[in-house]
C-alpha cells in the first residue's frame, strides 16, 4: 500500500498479521483497476464463511468503477462517503436475505452476512486490496435501483481497490486517515471470563 502512515494495530496479544494490518482506508488509487483474481478470492472467502443451518443468506452486488451499476451504488452514498469512495475500483453492496422461500424469518441473516463481509475484507487485505465498509448510504435507493425483492436487505457498501496516496486526498480525509487506531480493551467487552 502507498499510504504514508503505518496503520498496523498495536495489539495486547498476538494476532495474525493480516488482521493487525487490515484497516478501513478512505484513500484509493483512482487510476487502478481491480485485481480480478484478488477480488475473486475475497468473494470465495465470503462464500465459505459459516452461517446458521448453512443458509448462506448473504447476497453481494459487485459493481466496477465506470459502470452504470457502480454509478447507481455511488449515487446512494452520503456526501462525505461520495468525497472519497468514487476513487475505489469496486463498490460492493452486501445484503442479507431475511426470510426463507416460505416467508419464515431468518433470524441470523444479518449476523451471518456480517461474517461473510468479515471473511471478504480479511481475504481482500491478504490479497493486497484496500477496503472500507460504509453504513452511510440510502438502503431504499439501492433496493429500488437494483430491483431487490422485499426479503433482501442491503446492510453495507464496501469500497474495494488499490490503496492510494495521502498526498492526493483532501485535508478532511487526510485528517481522518491520520487518527491513531484505537479499540476497547478486552476487559471492556468480555463480560464474563471465568
Amino acid at each position: 500500500m502507498t499510504l504514508a502512515i503505518d496503520r498496523s494495530a498495536a495489539t495486547d496479544a498476538p494476532i495474525l498479521d493480516v488482521l493487525a494490518e487490515r484497516f478501513s482506508t478512505r484513500v484509493f488509487d483512482p487510476n487502478a483497476t481491480i485485481d480480478e483474481g484478488a477480488l475473486a478470492s475475497a468473494l470465495e472467502a465470503a462464500r465459505w464463511s459459516p452461517s446458521a443451518n448453512n443458509t448462506q443468506p448473504w447476497r453481494f452486488l459487485v459493481t466496477r468503477r465506470g459502470s452504470d451499476d457502480f454509478a447507481g451504488v455511488y449515487d446512494t452514498l452520503r456526501d462525505f462517503n461520495k468525497a472519497w469512495a468514487g476513487d475505489a475500483a469496486v463498490l460492493v453492496v452486501a445484503a442479507a436475505t431475511t426470510t426463507t422461500d416460505d416467508g419464515s424469518p431468518m433470524h441470523f441473516a444479518q449476523y451471518d452476512t456480517g461474517q461473510a463481509v468479515a471473511h471478504f475484507t480479511v481475504q481482500a487485505s491478504a490479497e493486497g486490496l484496500a477496503t472500507h465498509q460504509m453504513g452511510g448510504f440510502d438502503r431504499a435507493a439501492v433496493k429500488t435501483a437494483f430491483d431487490l425483492p422485499e426479503n433482501i436487505t442491503p446492510l453495507t457498501v464496501i469500497a474495494v481497490g488499490a490503496a492510494g496516496s495521502l498526498a492526493d486526498t483532501s485535508d478532511e480525509v487526510r485528517a481522518r486517515e491520520s487518527v491513531p487506531r484505537t479499540r476497547l480493551a478486552i476487559s471492556e467487552f468480555v463480560l464474563v471470563n471465568s
